[in-house]
């Protein structure tokens, strides 16, 4: 455990004389979780990630260049970063090799006054469960997973909740303990399963994004920018621009192929294409209102205008002008008017 050794030696240094050690990277293998780890700056925020489910790496596949969850999204921000990756598919962070790490490592931080963490479904347990223990000053969750306890969540069936079962669920860090952290945590409130774990987070800021599903959709998700944005606002401020993120998902919910990608991921799962069809519906009345708000603010007088000026020159033209005009405000009485005029 090459960082704890340089910690405890770095720490009986003046604070000027580490930011003069710096930067330093390394990583190590603590049973069957792969750790890596930077630091850049005693003064920037030391981030902490876990590794959501899907990122399901074995040992043989480690090489230097092999980077975990979160760790080069950390890196593009200059700050400090801890990233753990799992190892093999069925993995909770409960191996106890990893679990005696981090309760060395959380007496050696002393000197980084800004903690995050940040984490996907699995991921976002693990740093809720180690939030305490590690001081985290701010989390930012996405998909909530509180914890596998069954005497906890019963109401928790996911396939993932059997399985999970392997492990120890009643020793220490099997459920949320966030301690002083505040944050935020990010989910579909049609997902009942996610909704409910989301309720044992009360002490964070919930932010609701319909249709979002549980974490297989962060594929599709990416590719609007979504998570990446949203983490990089948290990452550099410690906070999230509740405004901007509202108008960020709406626009997001209101694209068609995000409906389309999401009912092609879950294909097989008439419950998950039940569950995005009431979200669709839902925000079928408000896609209809955005655009008539939209329409509301355009102002087409500019086109009537020109095509006044020319409608005897060319009147084709001038027509071709009116019906985009009239496709703007369907319902403008000016603009029916002088189509017909023209047209006669």
């Amino acid at each position: 455990m090459k960082l704890l050794y340089w910690l405890d030696e770095w720490l009986t240094l003046p604070r000027d004389e580490q930011q003069t050690q710096l930067p330093m990277s390394g990583s190590d293998l603590l049973g069957d979780v792969f750790v890596k780890y930077e630091f850049v700056d005693v003064n920037k925020p030391l981030l902490f990630t876990f590794s959501p489910a899907g990122t399901n790496v074995q040992e043989q596949d480690l090489n230097p260049d092999f980077a975990p969850w979160g760790y080069h999204l950390a890196q593009k921000q200059n700050v400090n970063v801890i990233a753990f990756q799992h190892l093999g598919k069925s993995n909770w962070f409960r191996n106890r090799n990893l679990i005696f790490f981090l309760e060395q490592l959380s007496t050696l931080l002393t000197p980084f006054n800004c903690r995050l963490g940040y984490g996907l479904s699995r991921g976002g347990f693990a740093v809720g469960a180690f939030a305490k223990l590690l001081k985290l000053n701010q989390v930012l969750f996405f998909h909530p997973v509180s914890t596998k306890n069954k005497e906890l969540v019963p109401w928790d069936d996911r396939s993932s909740t059997d399985i999970a079962q392997q492990f120890d669920w009643q020793q220490d860090y099997h459920d949320l303990d966030l301690g002083d952290a505040q944050g935020y945590i990010i989910y579909d409130p049609t997902n009942r399963i996610d909704r409910m774990h989301a309720k044992r987070y009360k002490q964070l800021t919930h932010l609701r994004v319909f249709g979002m599903g549980h974490g297989t959709h962060a594929t599709y998700l990416n590719k609007f920018g979504f998570y990446k944005q949203v983490a990089v606002d948290f990452i550099q401020h410690q906070q999230i621009d509740i405004a901007q993120f509202r108008l960020q998902t709406k626009t997001l919910r209101l694209k068609e192929d995000y409906y389309q990608s999401l009912n092609t991921a879950n294909a097989d799962s008439p419950h998950r294409l039940a569950l995005l069809s009431t979200a669709h519906k839902i925000l079928a009345d408000e896609k209809e209102v955005h655009v008539q708000e939209h329409q509301a603010k355009i102002d087409i007088q500019p086109l009537i205008d020109v095509a006044l000026k020319h409608q005897d020159e060319h009147p084709n033209d001038a027509i071709q002008l009116l019906e985009v005009a009239q496709q703007l405000l369907p319902d403008d009485p000016l603009i029916e008017h002088k189509l017909k005029q023209l047209e006669e």
